[in-house]
C-alpha cells in the first residue's frame, strides 16, 4: 500500500508530497518546496528513488539540492522548465527576494514528457503535460491520485500573469487533460486543500 503524505513548506505554504512503501521504506518525492526540513525528516529512513518536479518555481523547488544530495536521487522535469533550475530569474527567485536567496539547482537528470510513464515504487505514474501556469507545467496521475502542481486548485486554478504563464493554454490544460478524468479522481494541488476531478468539474468558478 503506497502511503502520500503532504507537507506545506516555505513562505508560501507550497505542498510537497511524499509517496513511500512502508514494506520496502522506499519513496518518491514531488515538488520540494522550500525550508524543506520537515520533509527531509520523514525521509531519514527511506530510500528515495526520484524526485519529480510539476514545474520550476522557486517555491517548488527549494529543497532539489538538499535533498538530492543526501538522497543521491534524481530529478525529473519537462524539458520546457530545464533551464529554469539553473536561472534564479526564470525559476522566480530572484524576483521576490524578500521570500528567500536566490536558487540555483543543478540541471535535472531526466526529462519529462507527455504521454510518458514512469515506474516507481511498484507503480505507474502517468505524465500529462499541462502548462498554462507555465510552459513546462505538468502533472502525475497514479491510480486516482492526481497531483495537479499549480495548474488547478480547489476553487481556483493557477495564476497565469507570470512570465510564461497563459491563460488560454491553462484552461485548456484543465478541460482537455484533467477533466476528462473520473470524478472519483483526488486532486492534490501545489497549494492549499485536496479536492477532487468531479467537484471542480461541477463548482470552479474558473473554468
Amino acid at each position: 500500500m503506497i502511503k502520500i503524505d503532504s507537507f506545506p513548506l516555505g513562505p508560501l505554504s507550497t505542498n510537497a508530497y511524499l509517496l513511500s512503501d512502508p514494506d520496502t521504506k522506499k519513496g518518491i518525492i514531488i515538488d520540494p518546496g522550500m525550508n524543506p526540513q520537515p520533509l527531509i525528516k520523514k525521509i531519514a529512513d527511506l530510500h528515495i528513488e526520484a524526485i519529480l518536479l510539476t514545474h520550476a518555481h522557486f517555491d517548488h523547488i527549494g529543497g532539489v539540492d538538499q535533498i538530492r544530495k543526501l538522497k543521491g536521487c534524481p530529478v525529473y522535469i519537462h524539458d520546457l522548465e530545464a533551464d529554469w533550475l539553473t536561472n534564479p530569474k526564470k525559476n522566480g527567485s530572484a524576483r521576490w527576494p524578500e521570500l528567500g536567496a536566490a536558487i540555483e539547482t543543478e540541471p535535472a537528470e531526466y526529462a519529462l514528457d507527455e504521454g510518458q510513464a514512469l515506474e516507481f515504487l511498484g507503480i505507474r505514474l502517468q505524465v500529462f503535460h499541462t502548462p498554462g501556469h507555465s510552459p513546462g507545467s505538468v502533472s502525475f496521475l497514479y491510480d486516482n491520485h492526481l497531483f495537479s502542481g499549480d495548474v488547478l486548485f480547489k476553487l481556483s486554478v493557477g495564476r497565469t500573469d507570470l512570465p510564461g504563464g497563459d491563460s488560454n493554454a491553462l484552461l485548456d490544460s484543465i478541460q482537455e487533460k484533467l477533466f476528462v478524468l473520473d470524478d472519483d479522481v483526488i486532486v492534490y494541488p501545489g497549494h492549499g486543500a485536496k479536492t477532487t476531478i468531479g467537484f471542480e468539474r461541477d463548482n470552479n468558478p474558473y473554468v
